[in-house]
């Protein structure tokens, strides 16, 4: 699915950043220097450009739902001026 697709299905409110140059992901370490591609890092940014989540295990078939999960939490204001949380932080 296209990011356009998805912020239209899910009704978002803000943007979605697409990377084509590698800029972002060189500037937030996702960069692999090796390949001509970036790490699979998800980077939720709030309107004043704070940080608010960093999502670096990205399961591609769950991804999407995740991401729409996490976005709404943050929406909810559940974890207002918490630090970024990765979910390879979390202990099952």
């Amino acid at each position: 699915m296209t990011q356009a697709k998805f912020h239209s299905r899910e009704k978002l409110n803000f943007s979605l950043l697409s990377d084509p140059d590698g800029s972002a992901a060189a500037k937030y370490g996702a960069a692999m220097d090796s390949r001509p591609f970036a790490k699979r890092v998800t980077y939720l940014i709030d309107e004043k450009g704070v940080l608010r989540a960093i999502i670096d295990k990205v399961n591609v078939g769950q991804h999407g739902p995740d991401l729409v999960a996490r976005i709404r939490e943050l929406q909810a204001g559940s974890e207002e001026g918490a630090t970024p949380k990765s979910p390879s932080d979390k202990k099952n």
